[in-house]
């Protein structure tokens, strides 16, 4: 069987529920259908405001893999879309085409004419249809409904891929197999009215085009502009097209631990790679230190989509050595999602809608606005979900001043709604904020947590019912993604409505004590915030009468964690480096005396062991770190620099605070005087304490540092020279020790990419039809 298309499973005819895709999205499926299934190069051709939910192309037959034959040129495709279920297209629903097709007819670019509808057609109708187009000078016509339309999608891989919403409009039994199966309905559950929702963008395409050809790729964006839902869009087409299990990753150590080389079609999804709200150092430096064996994954066959704030990456960008992975210098793998069209902005705000909870008399209301929806800027598709559902518009009077600042103004408006809540519905979220996955049911909660609710004027029993009304509204409610554990759990539909629930809790010192008190060790570290006055990416705002309690809770964590967990110990100081102000450090010192000690490097390497520089640097820029403290790290970072030798500190810019000019400039004289001199002894000591361990993985640490060391003395040609010379000697001894190791040093052989065919389609053009009907004139129908 041709790999691009999938059997049938279940008895019976494939039915989707193709009605609720609208007039416009049938006409991408139909385009699309065109393009995947018969190989078809289509322009559009004028859509006129008709009142008919339809639209037409031109151009010439090229013959179709299926046999479908039209052999008089040229043709033109009519979409005929009916809304309801069920329909049945008759000779009567096509009274007002036959006019136009004689008008094509006489202009001599109709000749074969295909009708494509998701109603029925019965066999009576499909024979009085045809007659008349014929009698309109229609040489050769064909008529293809719903069944058809059914069918094709049901056998064809590509096709889904291209216009996914239809893996939320069928039975997935039919097209999967179980395992598949298994996942999808997981996938789905987290989708839900994403999916239903979904336009295929020009990002998408991108995106996909990237996962297609290199298994990678990094979607950038603001808060709210859909990067979660094209990466979760992803997984499900992956998962069809190329069978892939879909594992949502938390990290790079995730990454490479779950991956199977002798499962290679794996596909992992990491969201917030580089830190949820704010830029998290412990997050980015994994990944650097990672990078090498992710891409041995994905060069193995697994493919990897990482999401990630814009602003995020770029602080993130210059600490991930982009040299080790080349495709971060390309524009294919790297993905601005924000980037919409107007008509992508239009068919997005048209489906929220439409799609939404909200009555006919407010979507009737707000229709002549939506087109001022579409152009706000910056536009987020996550504003326009909200505007279609009554929880987010509750008391809302609809005009063009309103309507445009709920999209220019949303947390203003989030802020309200919050305050419109009862107390079960804000106990409800409150737990959800401190769990970060709720468990579904509600489990036994902690006395802290119950005292919380206590506050508020709620109860857990309160709260379990309150969960369920938030459901596609504030929460989402859905197993683990590529989880063996069926587990449900209640999460934020999105990272920006708990972002606006920490800001609304905040506002009360009663209530926010106890909401600290009931935070676990991770929530302490990564939720919030003593003072450090950025506003970007909201966490709760820790007032300083409570900074006392939090230096004490801070101290416990880290008695915990210390020596036990690396990253926990990352994130930890990168809590206090980033997210704390002067007077909190200043009241941790008091309950933590050996925090200087402790941040003073003395192993190698930096990289891995120097998680307290930029805390150091911190305390000196506050005027919190003793002299003596401050030259002892200078003297350390120095003796690491020539014995390991370990450049490291080369990308570590918080030295830069933490030593004058004069004394960063003398870290380099140390290299220049102390290290290449002596290069041979250095080499001499790695080969002797070489005790059979890859030897790529370990001499290539000492490779990086003098490639490193070169690119710094490059106006030193004499010391350049030598670092070239102990480079040439490193892969002698990387060779040597290959070989006794009976290992090639290969890297694995790159997997052929999947067929070309599938990434032209997503470069075509001429999916949307035509440009003169209004998209939303039936968006209140």
């Amino acid at each position: 069987m041709d790999k691009s298309t999938s059997s049938v499973h279940t008895p019976g005819p494939t039915t989707f529920e193709l009605h609720t895709l609208g007039w416009r999205a049938f006409q991408d499926l139909c385009a699309a259908v065109l393009r995947e299934v018969w190989g078809q190069s289509v322009q559009p051709f004028a859509d006129t405001n008709d009142g008919g939910r339809d639209g037409a192309f031109y151009g010439k037959w090229s013959g179709s893999p299926d046999g479908t034959d039209l052999p008089v040129g040229p043709f033109v495709l009519q979409c005929k879309f009916l809304a309801r279920r069920d329909q049945t297209l008759s000779l009567s629903g096509i009274d007002e085409e036959l006019g136009k097709i004689r008008n094509l007819v006489s202009r001599g670019i109709c000749k074969s004419y295909v009708l494509m509808t998701n109603a029925r057609v019965t066999g009576g109708s499909e024979q009085a249809m045809r007659k008349a187009i014929l009698d309109e000078g229609v040489v050769h016509p064909l008529i293809l409904g719903g069944q058809w339309v059914n069918q094709t999608i049901a056998m064809n891989q590509r096709l889904r891929m291209f216009v996914p919403r239809v893996y939320g409009l069928g039975d997935l039994s039919q097209i999967l197999d179980e395992r598949a199966y298994t996942q999808a309905r997981g996938l789905l559950d987290y989708l839900k009215e994403d999916l239903s929702t979904f336009v295929v963008t020009d990002a998408y395409r991108r995106a996909a085009e990237a996962v297609s050809q290199h298994g990678f790729c990094l979607l950038l964006g603001e808060p709210a502009v859909g990067k979660s839902v094209i990466a979760a869009t992803l997984a499900m087409s992956a998962l069809d097209q190329w069978h892939s299990l879909t594992i949502r990753a938390d990290g790079p150590e995730d990454v490479v631990n779950h991956w199977n080389p002798n499962e290679p079609n794996q596909f992992f999804w990491v969201d917030d790679a580089f830190g949820a709200v704010r830029h998290e150092r412990a997050l980015t430096e994994g990944w650097a230190r990672r990078m090498a064996k992710v891409m041995t994954a994905v060069n193995g066959g697994a493919k990897v989509v990482l999401t990630s704030r814009d602003y995020i990456y770029r602080q993130a960008r210059v600490l991930l050595k982009e040299y080790a992975y080349p495709l971060l210098h390309e524009n294919q793998v790297v993905i601005d999602v924000a980037k919409l069209s107007r008509q992508e902005r239009q068919q997005i705000v048209y489906n929220h809608i439409r799609r939404g909870d909200q009555s006919e008399h407010f979507r009737s209301a707000i229709k002549p606005f939506l087109k001022d929806v579409a152009d706000q800027t910056p536009f987020r598709p996550e504003v326009a979900r909200r505007l279609g559902r009554r929880a987010f518009t509750e008391g809302m009077t609809v005009n063009r001043q309103t309507v445009t600042d709920f999209v220019a103004k949303p947390n203003k408006f989030l802020q309200d709604v919050f305050e419109g809540l009862d107390p079960d519905h804000i106990g409800a979220l409150a737990m959800v904020y401190q769990s970060g996955e709720l468990p579904a049911p509600l489990e036994i909660l902690t006395n802290e947590r119950v005292e919380l609710l206590t506050l508020i004027g709620s109860t857990p029993q309160q709260v379990n019912s309150a969960l369920a009304s938030l459901e596609d509204t504030f929460l989402r409610r859905a197993p683990k993604i590529g989880s063996t554990d069926l587990q449900v759990h209640w999460s934020f539909r999105h990272p920006t409505l708990r972002e606006g629930f920490a800001s609304f809790i905040a506002r009360d010192i009663n209530l926010l004590k106890l909401f600290i008190q009931g935070l676990d060790d991770i929530g302490i570290m990564t939720q919030l915030d003593c003072g450090s006055g950025d506003v970007r990416g909201t966490l709760v705002a820790v007032p300083s009468n409570l900074y006392h309690m939090v230096a004490n809770r801070t101290m416990a964590i880290h008695r915990r964690i210390q020596h036990l967990d690396w990253y926990q110990e990352r994130v930890w100081h990168d809590f206090l480096a980033t997210r704390c102000s002067k007077l909190f450090l200043e009241r941790y010192l008091d309950v933590d005396s050996q925090l200087v000690d402790r941040c003073i490097p003395r192993g190698s390497y930096l990289d891995a062991t120097g998680v307290g520089i930029s805390l150091l640097a911190r305390l000196h820029e506050f005027g919190l770190l003793p002299e003596e403290d401050r030259q002892e790290s200078l003297h350390e970072i120095g003796d690491l620099a020539v014995e390991t030798p370990d450049a490291d500190w080369l990308d570590i810019d918080e030295l830069h605070t933490l030593f004058s000019g004069a004394e960063y400039a003398s870290l380099l004289d140390r290299v220049r005087l102390e290290l290449a001199p002596r290069l041979d002894d250095t080499l001499w000591h790695w080969e002797f304490n070489e005790q059979g361990d890859s030897a790529e993985e370990y001499y290539g640490p000492l490779r990086e540092a003098f490639d490193r060391y070169i690119k710094v003395f490059e106006a030193e040609p004499n010391i350049v020279n030598e670092f070239r010379k102990a480079i040439s000697r490193v892969d002698d001894l990387e060779s040597e020790a290959s070989h006794w190791q009976n290992n090639d040093g290969e890297p694995p052989t790159p997997k052929p990419s999947p067929s070309g065919r599938l990434s032209a389609a997503f470069k075509a053009k001429g999916e949307n039809v035509g440009n003169t009907r209004n998209i939303f004139d039936d968006v209140d129908k």
